[in-house]
């Protein structure tokens, strides 16, 4: 069994976030410690202007919220909204963390769907721990 499981949650329509949750809670254990992670990326320069002033904030405050629920669901369960670039921040958080396992959920499988999704693909190939992605 692992001893820490990171799953990232991107609350895109397409993600399994709960089928996430309950594959980490099955590779848990009794022991490990489960981080429920959310990376915020950078709205670009050109289209910042158009956002509105309070929106990243609200927003953030809003994922956080849902992110803890998310996470009080599961044994040992935590929550983390981070900035950054999915992919890298991830992996980048899962060695600097100590995290031996990452359960993420990737597109459901379709015609146009066949393959893994960038994120997932950049963290299956780039992550010095076991990979399990959800479809």
């Amino acid at each position: 069994m692992y001893k820490k499981i990171l799953v990232p949650v991107s609350f895109d329509n397409d993600r399994d976030a709960a089928g996430a949750l309950e594959v980490a809670a099955r590779l848990a254990g009794d022991e490990a410690e489960i981080v429920l992670i959310h990376v915020m990326e950078q709205v670009p320069s050109y289209a910042i202007s158009y956002v509105p002033q309070d929106y990243l904030v609200e927003s953030r405050q809003a994922i956080e919220a849902e992110l803890r629920e998310m996470a009080g669901s599961v044994p040992k369960g935590s929550s983390e909204v981070v900035d950054g670039h999915s992919g890298r921040t991830i992996v980048d958080y899962a060695e600097k963390n100590g995290v031996d396992c990452i359960v993420m959920a990737s597109h459901r499988p379709g015609m146009a769907d066949l393959l893994l999704g960038s994120t997932a693909a950049q963290v299956v190939r780039h992550a010095n721990c076991a990979v399990h992605v959800i479809r």
